[in-house]
């Protein structure tokens, strides 16, 4: 009978061991050639699969999470290999699209304009860098073998929370600058918030059903009130994060430094193309085909009108800090406590404003990444550093485009010295027209008032980019106890060294 008992207890661990080991997810880092896991649930993914078959979360979000971290090298660099024949690869996140790369290669062909990106062909290319050299915004660099670029990312799992537990980056800064990325990242960061919400009160929040037309009529918690979620932050990533909070039934504030999805408001880009449909919390699927992004924002603002979403604007928040196991998030006098925080932020960080009449306008930019829809345009451009004369000589190089550089001071002290050549090649050229010593007095929907040696004049104009400089992201998740890694991403795909 022991001996029986025994062979029994003996199967039953083998057995119980194996059936662990067939569930347990294989691939990742360590995986050898098995299948890929999914980030989030930790399942394992077909080869090509575009979600998790286990919990349906759209792969593409972790493109930048799932990165590798890189062994060394500065952001922005490209790796090399030994004794491979060297080429040119386009930043994907940097190319504005001005074609001045064409122009300067002499090898037809190697270099080419796809939509509003420059793709090289790995084929006819001999590596010489030209293109580089004229690139206005270093969006080129010439390597060899399979490069790849390596950014700065906030240490992130697969819900999008931080090293520090509580703390999520989602949308421009935690990932790819995707409207349906952000979307996505938003409401797995809530998802994960809600379920810790359950875990600690033991119960869940009453999921909500908002019908067509409804809107919310109580009151915003009081900023002293501890929630359960601070979203900071209305973009995409943002409202998503806002409206799957509101769908869990979670107390919450969305704070905007700005207006209502200023965001999209400044977003760079005249047209945003969204080739799949993406369902956002409490409204459905949203499918917005080569829209501007005055369309997506009305989509917005339907959106916040039908749920009830509460949104707190004008309030730049400053810092955020763990006390007590709660969150203070401060923005100028006031202080807003939560148990969870979700940043929404852009990778941009804040934009220094001018803070003159008619900054408001839709002709207002403070970045750009689609330089050939400002052809056949007037343009002024605000600002005396690199950006700004980057920006200046890109979109001098439009057909039919006048430029107009405006800066403050009497000479350009803080620029590298080959964004001043090719400054003074465009001016000498009569592509840009530099005004020195000049403010920025009045922004109108046909022109704008700039102040020079104290005489004012009306300059006709269609569109300003401001590019005065502004506070970078990454400071302020550092001094939140955020991690900041560098990360190793692909930039060939197939044959061409540029992804689109």
């Amino acid at each position: 009978m022991e001996t029986l008992l025994t062979v029994l207890a003996f199967l039953a661990i083998t057995a119980i061991s194996v059936a662990f080991h067939m569930r347990r997810p294989r691939g990742g880092r360590g995986g050898g050639s098995a299948a890929p896991t999914c980030p989030r649930c930790r399942a394992a993914v077909p080869a090509g699969a575009e979600r998790c078959p286990r919990c349906d979360v759209p792969l593409q979000a972790y493109e930048l999470v799932g990165a590798p971290v890189a062994a060394g090298g500065a952001p922005g660099a490209a790796a090399a290999a030994d004794g491979a024949k060297p080429h040119a690869i386009v930043r994907s996140d940097t190319c504005v699209g001005c074609g001045a790369c064409v122009a300067a290669c002499p090898e037809p062909g190697a270099v080419r304009m796809e939509g509003k990106m420059a793709v090289i062909d790995l084929a006819r290319c001999v590596g010489h860098g030209e293109c580089a050299t004229a690139c206005p915004v270093g969006g080129i660099v010439v390597a060899t073998g399979a490069a790849v670029q390596r950014v700065e990312a906030p240490s992130l799992n697969g819900h999008f929370e931080t090293n520090v537990r509580g703390l999520y980056v989602v949308g421009e800064l935690g990932g790819r600058g995707l409207i349906k990325n952000a979307i996505n990242e938003g409401k797995i960061a809530v998802e994960h918030v809600a379920r810790s919400t359950r875990a600690r009160n033991g119960s869940a929040p009453e999921t909500r059903t908002v019908p067509p037309g409804a809107t919310n009529t109580g009151a915003a918690p009081a900023p002293s009130d501890p929630v359960d979620v601070i979203i900071v932050g209305s973009g995409p990533a943002g409202l998503s994060a806002g409206l799957e909070a509101h769908r869990q039934g979670l107390s919450y504030h969305v704070l905007e430094r700005g207006d209502l999805s200023d965001t999209i408001r400044r977003y760079p880009r005249h047209k945003i193309l969204m080739a799949e449909p993406v369902r956002v919390p409490l409204y459905g699927d949203l499918w917005v085909s080569d829209a501007s992004k005055e369309a997506l924002l009305q989509v917005w603002q339907t959106i916040i009108a039908r749920t009830g979403l509460r949104v707190t604007t004008g309030c730049t928040v400053e810092r955020v800090a763990p006390v007590n196991g709660l969150f203070e998030v401060t923005a100028g006098d006031r202080v807003f406590r939560g148990r969870h925080v979700v940043l929404a932020l852009g990778r941009r960080g804040t934009p220094r404003k001018l803070g003159v009449p008619g900054e408001e306008l839709p002709k207002v930019f403070y970045d750009v990444v689609e330089m050939e829809a400002f052809a056949m345009a007037r343009v002024l451009v605000v600002g005396g550093g690199d950006s700004a004369i980057e920006a200046a000589v890109g979109l001098a190089r439009q057909e039919g485009t006048t430029v107009t550089l405006s800066y403050r001071g009497d000479e350009f002290t803080r620029v590298k010295d080959r964004n001043r050549t090719k400054l003074e090649a465009a001016t000498k050229a009569g592509r840009i027209a530099v005004l020195l010593k000049s403010h920025v007095r009045e922004i109108r929907p046909a022109d704008v008032i700039l102040e020079a040696d104290g005489a004012t004049r009306e300059v006709p104009n269609d569109y300003v980019i401001i590019r005065a400089g502004g506070v970078p992201p990454f400071e302020f998740l550092r001094a939140a106890g955020v991690a900041i890694l560098t990360k190793e991403i692909s930039l060939q795909t197939g044959g061409e060294a540029a992804v689109a």
